[in-house]
C-alpha cells in the first residue's frame, strides 16, 4: 500500500494521512463514507436503507501513471480513494476476494467503483480515461474497487497487502 486517505467532509478528494483505522462493518474511521448503510449522496437519495458496499475505495497507483501519460495531473487521494495500492491487479479480482491490509485489517471486495461526472468537474475530460470500452465494446471501469471491512485495524503506507481469493468459480466485479 502506498498511500492512505480519508476525509471527514463531503469532497471529491481525500487528504493523505499517516494512517487510517478501518472499523469492521463500517469503513474508515472519520471518513464521510463510513457506515452500515449507503453514504454516497446519489445512493442515499435513492434508498438510504441499502447496505453500504462502498465502505473502502481502493485504487491501483499504476492508474495515476497512465493518467499522467494522458496529460492529467492526478495523485493518490485525488480521486477520493482511501487506499492506494501498487503491484496488485485490483480490477481483475473477483467478488468476495479478501484483502489483508497490514497486521489486522481485512477488506472484502464488493465491486467496481462506478465513476461519475464529478471526475470531469475535478479534471475536465478525465472521465473518458477512467471509463472506456474494450475491443468488444464492453464498458471498462478503471477508477478502482470498493469493499467492506470484515476485520478492523490500523493501516499505514508501506504496510503489506495480501490477496486471498474466494473458492471458485469466481464472479467478475460489477459496479456497486
Amino acid at each position: 500500500m502506498t498511500t492512505v486517505s480519508r476525509n471527514e467532509t463531503y469532497s471529491f478528494t481525500k487528504p493523505n494521512r499517516e494512517s487510517i483505522r478501518l472499523l469492521a462493518g463500517l469503513g474508515v474511521e472519520g471518513d464521510v463514507h463510513a457506515g452500515v448503510t449507503v453514504k454516497h449522496r446519489s445512493r442515499v437519495a435513492q434508498d438510504p436503507t441499502r447496505p453500504n458496499l462502498r465502505q473502502v475505495h481502493l485504487i491501483h497507483e499504476e492508474l495515476f501513471g497512465e493518467l499522467r501519460e494522458a496529460g492529467f495531473d492526478v495523485s493518490p487521494g485525488d480521486l477520493g480513494e482511501n487506499v492506494t495500492t501498487r503491484g496488485i491487479d485490483l480490477l481483475a479480482l473477483p467478488v468476495g476476494a479478501l484483502l489483508r491490509l497490514g497486521d489486522e485489517a481485512v477488506v472484502e471486495v464488493t465491486g467496481l467503483r462506478n465513476p461519475c461526472l464529478q471526475i470531469d468537474n475535478f479534471r475536465d475530460g478525465l472521465l473518458k480515461h477512467v471509463v472506456g470500452r474494450d475491443e468488444s465494446g464492453r464498458i471498462v471501469r478503471k477508477a478502482g474497487i470498493m469493499g467492506v471491512v470484515t476485520a478492523g485495524g490500523v493501516v499505514r503506507p508501506g504496510d503489506p497487502i495480501e490477496v486471498e481469493l474466494p473458492a471458485g468459480p469466481h464472479q467478475a466485479l460489477e459496479r456497486v
